[in-house]
């Protein structure tokens, strides 16, 4: 026997042993509304030592994320009696069993105690009308196989008279119990469940292979009621999405939305679905279906840019394998930038009030005073412990930047291929050859910074490499990256009258009235979110954690303070009265500028923005 083969055999030795037969997992839903979860598996084993892992690394979180303080009621048996088992005293996903002889399976009984209220690592998934099942919550699964290697078989049981809709393939339902076919753990983790009393399934592409459906779970019946304008518009993001990309890569695709006034707003993608919350008006409220516009399609897109194709250091094959974020500001960043494209080419939002929210995004990182230290690339590479990073001091800090510095730099590479190509060109034509055909079924494409380049120089010979060294890995620098927005027509500017859709993001973004005259992000009821170091107010002392109280001896509102600080254009003064804990101070501001509210002028140029935005179907 060659040296090489006794090494190959010793290896295998180690492996862990496969099995033909599927893990079975049952889950038992019917408590979501107490926000409890029973589960139980039946795992295909052999005797001798075995480690079980509850899944760590959660693809779409980007970080080890997996709940598991919330894991409660363990116990593991074979043939009916106890079996001993012990966490790893490093590695705490990790749980170690001696499988005795004889024995040819296991089983194992968990708990998932589900969030009663948010906090830094955990997001309330259910209320007393809904629930959003996450596979990954439920299960342990053993060490040494890849997820896609790993067959399972789930069983739900949901509570009675709740509907549920999902990605994941049904083969049979018997009242409130649900069996799903036998699938990979990748596949099973990428499939949540979305269930509720009230209900509605919406078909957005009736007839047409692959369907697409926006399936919504409410708090209330009110909630359901989508007008047929509205689903055109969601439509429309399926179309568009499609023409963007020339190809698919799902069977079927389900936008699974979740409206209650109890939940975070949140998103997150899967190859064949979404899983999206948005507020309980989200459909009836102008306002509300205004701010949260980008929700659905940047998630839409991320079925091509995410799960399809996806960066090799997030390719991961298991879920205790670390993930590297190197490459999130493609992954999200442009995700980010096409999510803003498609709500404008679907109509979502009109094309004016995407640029409005474009020159929000842009102000924003345009003083992000961490960008004398900081790095665009250490946001990407931090993405793990910046998605729970305090609110205060973030400009100082930076948070999760290549998301919308991922738009600006994106926007920049869309109008240097179309200048590059006098306009035979754009990012879309990138897309297609980067993220389209062959389509079929789910399938994860890794790809590196040399491919990405590789394929942009098909598409416009360029130095990409130096374009996008210069704009991820720079510091020192207190701009951001506007030259997409330069090349496309416009300019950022700052005017004294607050745009519409200022105003209606504005219980969204708290304190954004005044974060670019005095410099301070503020809640309604006057508490300081954030300073902008360089400008009035940090440079008068004030911090995070101080509230204000009067604002020029009168009592504080934020109409008050809106518009003593508009009155120092004019020869008004500024002097807020500020708590700090036990301690009460005066502080005068050294401001004489009035108010500023960011915009986008035409500068000129030709208007490549508005051609961006500007549908590619009818």
């Amino acid at each position: 026997m060659s040296m090489m083969l006794r090494i190959l055999v010793l290896l295998l030795s180690f492996a862990a042993p496969t099995f033909a037969t599927p893990i079975v997992l049952q889950v038992d839903a019917t408590e979501a509304a107490r926000k409890i979860y029973h589960a139980e598996l039946h795992i295909p084993t052999a005797p001798g030592p075995l480690t079980l892992l509850y899944p760590k690394w959660i693809p779409g979180d980007h970080a080890p994320s997996g709940p598991i303080n919330d894991l409660a009621g363990l116990h593991i048996s074979a043939n009916g009696q106890p079996l001993l088992w012990k966490r790893d005293s490093i590695e705490l996903f990790a749980f170690h069993i001696d499988v005795p002889q004889g024995v040819s399976s296991i089983d194992v009984k968990l708990d998932f105690l589900s969030a009663a209220e948010a906090d830094g690592s955990n997001s309330v998934s259910s209320t007393s009308e809904l629930a959003i099942l996450s596979w990954n919550q439920m299960i342990l699964y053993p060490q040494g196989q890849a997820s896609d290697d790993l067959e399972i078989t789930a069983r739900l049981r949901l509570p009675r008279d709740w509907k549920f809709g999902t990605a994941l393939p049904v083969e049979a339902t018997n009242g409130n119990s649900v069996e799903f076919k036998a699938v990979s753990l990748t596949t099973l983790v990428d499939s949540p469940v979305l269930t509720g009393r009230h209900f509605r399934r919406i078909e957005l592409t009736p007839g047409a292979v692959p369907a697409h459906y926006l399936e919504i779970a409410a708090d209330s019946d009110e909630p359901l009621n989508v007008s047929p304008t509205v689903i055109e518009k969601y439509r429309k993001v399926v179309r568009e999405g499609r023409a963007l990309f020339g190809a698919t890569h799902y069977r079927e695709y389900h936008f699974l939305l979740a409206l209650s006034d109890q939940l975070p707003h949140f998103g997150i993608e899967h190859h064949e679905s979404s899983e999206d919350r948005a507020r309980e008006d989200y459909f009836t409220d102008f306002t509300s279906n205004l701010t949260d516009a980008t929700l659905l399609p940047h998630e839409f897109i991320h079925s091509w840019n995410g799960k399809y194709r996806r960066p090799e250091g997030l390719a991961t094959r298991d879920f205790e394998q670390p993930m590297r974020g190197d490459l999130l500001w493609v992954y999200e960043g442009l995700t980010q930038y096409f999510g803003w494209v498609l709500a404008a080419r679907s109509e979502l939002v009109t094309a004016g009030l995407n640029r409005q929210f474009l020159a929000l995004a842009a102000a924003n990182l345009d003083n992000r005073a961490g960008r004398e230290w900081r790095s665009l690339a250490d946001t990407a590479i931090s993405a793990q412990r910046l998605y729970d990073a305090r609110p205060d001091w973030e400009s100082m800090r930076r948070g999760v930047d290549f998301y919308d510095e991922g738009v600006l730099i994106w926007l920049e590479v869309d109008t240097t291929i179309r200048s590059e190509s006098q306009g035979k060109k754009s990012l879309d034509d990138f897309c297609r050859l980067f993220f389209g055909a062959p389509g079929g079924p789910p399938q994860v494409k890794p790809y590196t910074f040399e491919d990405l380049t590789g394929t942009l120089n098909n598409i416009a010979n360029y130095d990409w490499k130096a374009f996008f060294e210069t704009r991820v890995n720079r510091i020192g620098t207190d701009r951001a990256p506007l030259g997409g927005i330069e090349a496309g027509g416009y300019r950022l500017t700052y005017v004294d009258l607050m745009p519409g859709s200022e105003a209606a993001s504005e219980g969204n973004r708290p304190g954004i009235s005044v974060a670019y005259s005095i410099g301070l992000r503020m809640r309604a009821d006057g508490l300081i979110i954030d300073v902008l170091p360089e400008l009035a107010a940090a440079q008068a002392g004030l911090g995070p954690g101080m509230r204000v109280v009067t604002v020029n001896g009168q009592e504080y509102s934020a109409e008050l303070l809106n518009d003593e600080v508009r009155k120092t254009k004019t020869g008004g003064s500024l002097e807020l009265t500020v708590r700090n804990g036990r301690s009460i101070s005066n502080y005068k501001l050294n401001y004489h500028d009035g108010a500023k509210y960011p915009v986008l002028q035409r500068n000129g140029q030709a208007a490549l923005i508005d051609d961006i935005l500007k549908p590619l179907t009818r």
